[in-house]
């Protein structure tokens, strides 16, 4: 008598893990290389009156590191809508990553950051962000870019429960907050990555630019899981 099991289904869905993986690599090259590139070149302060008036509450320096876990789940969760919804959402975000190379290239930018006061954990987490993170690539800012991503992606997706898109759509918008109170970035930085994240998404799900990473994502696909869905036929058929 056979065994009748029930197969879950993986937290990460096959056709899901090439598009994400893409979406860090090429975060990673664009934000290490072009620190590369420009780390010496000349800097511009996009700094307006209303940034000075802004204070630093350390405190917020929770939401700006805490940001990394809305990223991780919310990118899984739209990876999970379907192929087609993930391959043109990571076709927007690898899109907007290239946007950013050319503003970090083109218009370096920085800020002054303030000298923190008081020995409490929160000025002591801030400035270590402050002493791992130097005060460039910030025009557009991509934690704005990314927690605005993470919402647009489930934005009107009914099988995502409502109570949880608008959290994602508060966060996100906290995120930002984050990214003034402590510093980080100016406002500039914030409305250029919410912009950026609105008008990659739409360019990628109006027109049909996702199909030139989509054959690149199915042959990976068929390199690297053709041989490991054959096995498992081979074993089923003998286990029967």
């Amino acid at each position: 008598m056979g065994k009748i099991s029930g197969k879950r289904k993986p937290v990460v869905p096959q056709y899901a893990i090439f598009p994400l993986l893409s979406c860090v690599i090429l975060n990673f090259i664009v934000y290490t290389g072009t620190d590369f590139l420009a780390g010496s070149w000349k800097h511009y302060d996009l700094t307006l009156p209303i940034d000075r008036a802004v204070p630093v509450i350390p405190g917020f320096v929770t939401v700006y590191l805490g940001c990394y876990l809305f990223w991780i789940v919310n990118y899984i969760l739209i990876a999970r809508q379907g192929e087609e919804h993930c391959i043109r959402f990571a076709t927007a975000d690898m899109l907007s990553r290239l946007v950013c190379a050319f503003f970090y290239l083109v218009l370096p930018t920085t800020n002054v950051r303030p000298v923190l006061s008081g020995g409490g954990i929160w000025e002591m987490l801030l400035g270590m962000v402050y002493g791992m993170d130097d005060p460039t690539r910030l025009f557009p800012s991509i934690h704005c870019l990314v927690s605005w991503f993470c919402f647009i992606g489930i934005r009107g997706r009914k099988n995502v429960p409502r109570a949880y898109r608008v959290f994602s759509c508060l966060f996100a918008l906290l995120v930002c907050v984050s990214t003034q109170f402590t510093k980080q970035h100016y406002i500039v930085d914030v409305f250029g990555g919410i912009l950026l994240a609105e008008g990659m998404y739409w360019l990628a799900f109006h027109t049909q630019l996702y199909r030139y990473p989509k054959r690149v994502f199915d042959m990976l696909n068929k390199k690297c899981f053709r041989r490991q869905d054959v096995s498992v036929r081979k074993q089923v058929g003998c286990e029967e």
